[in-house]
């Protein structure tokens, strides 16, 4: 069987396209930290099909079921992502074969790229069909190459896998614990309130050494896999975005200044998270923006102050506590409003909605007692 002739160009794109992709999936699979470089193929893909799926979302009227589609975007994207990589190096491969000139021995067609395409493409998947044999020494070479680099793409996919749904459920661990210690979604007036009894400063320590530890965690792991950031949680109140801020906010009140509290843990908590805050913002490339509307608006500021005065915690008042306030606010907020408009999740707020449930307090078949007037006042005494 005759051979195509060598086409050098067509070799050198294959190459190119095999290198590009390779590097690529080492990025995104094997390296474990932040890639610094402007393009990448992974965050142009997700880029991409982002902007793509939250469009197909925004034209859905109903909030759950745009949140259900949301939600899927993280793990589909994984496997789409997957699929691209072993097109590419399917392809790459098959412009190689061709560009060195087709050597296979078929029976009925003339060689050509589809033929070499369909010879990559058994070879990498490990179908063994026979059909299509390499006949040049450097062709079976490409065939043997091909045969590893899928033995162990399959391997490192098998790897990782695992490794984003064990940090993604790792993550939520704390996000969870959070709906009983600060409510659904989670508030910053409502986290220190249920910490203001006499046992409540210990606690309090307790949490934001977690919190501190969840941060470093966070940021370790979103920004060597930013695929983790597209993972939503179970509950539509709850996400990693709101739950970071509310520690945030918590922290900055207990920097102004509440008497008999953990401030010193605080600042080490605020750091951490603020620290993960502003690089994951580099790696989306969301750049800080100003708020639209203001989170914590002064008569909000007024009630949690009161709020925590009845209950024995002080927040000290005055305009260098609210100048201070502010200055630490302008650190964080602006770059956690970024990545929430980038990622489709909302802000907490800072002072828990009216008549609202924890996620615990709910079921999908609403119960009887959840709709008496005696679980109306538990709850109402038991929130703001």
């Amino acid at each position: 069987m005759p051979s195509v002739i060598p086409i050098p160009s067509a070799f050198a794109a294959g190459l190119v396209i095999f290198l590009a992709v390779i590097w690529d999936a080492f990025e995104s699979i094997i390296l474990p930290r932040r890639v610094t470089r402007r393009f990448r193929l992974t965050r142009l893909f997700y880029r991409i099909l982002w902007t793509l799926w939250k469009a197909a979302g925004a034209v859905i009227p109903s909030r759950r079921t745009r949140e259900a589609l949301l939600g899927f975007f993280g793990p589909i994207s994984l496997l789409i992502l997957v699929g691209v990589w072993a097109i590419g190096l399917v392809l790459s491969f098959g412009l190689m074969q061709y560009g060195a000139g087709s050597a296979v021995n078929v029976t009925g067609i003339t060689p050509g790229f589809w033929t070499d395409a369909y010879l990559s493409g058994t070879t990498f998947f490990t179908l063994g069909i026979g059909d299509v044999v390499p006949r040049s020494g450097f062709a079976r070479f490409l065939v043997v190459a091909e045969s590893g680099f899928g033995l162990g793409f399959l391997a490192a996919v098998i790897g990782y896998l695992p490794f984003i749904y064990g940090s993604f459920s790792k993550r939520e661990v704390n996000i969870s614990l959070l709906d009983s210690r600060a409510g659904s979604p989670p508030s910053a007036g409502e986290l220190l309130r249920r910490h203001s009894d006499k046992h409540g400063e210990q606690a309090l320590h307790k949490l934001f050494e977690e919190w501190e530890l969840w941060s470093a965690e966070l940021m370790e792991s979103h920004l060597s896999y930013p695929v983790l950031a597209f993972f939503r949680s179970q509950h539509d109140n709850q996400s990693w975005i709101s739950s970071l801020t509310a520690i945030l906010d918590a922290c900055a009140l207990v920097k102004v200044g509440i008497d008999g509290t953990c401030a010193r843990q605080a600042d080490l908590t605020f750091a951490i998270a603020r620290h993960a805050v502003v690089d994951l913002s580099q790696v989306f490339g969301t750049r800080p923006k100003a708020l639209p509307i203001d989170r914590l608006p002064p008569q909000d500021l007024r009630l949690i102050r009161d709020t925590l005065a009845r209950h024995g915690m002080k927040l000290h008042d005055g305009p260098e506590a609210d100048a201070k306030l502010s200055e630490l606010r302008n650190m964080y907020e602006p770059y956690v409003f970024a990545l929430a408009t980038y990622l489709k999740q909302s802000l907490p707020p800072w002072i828990p909605p009216k008549q609202y449930k924890d996620n615990w307090q709910t079921s999908g078949w609403a119960s009887k007692w959840e709709k008496t007037p005696e679980a109306a006042k538990i709850l109402a005494d038991d929130h703001f």
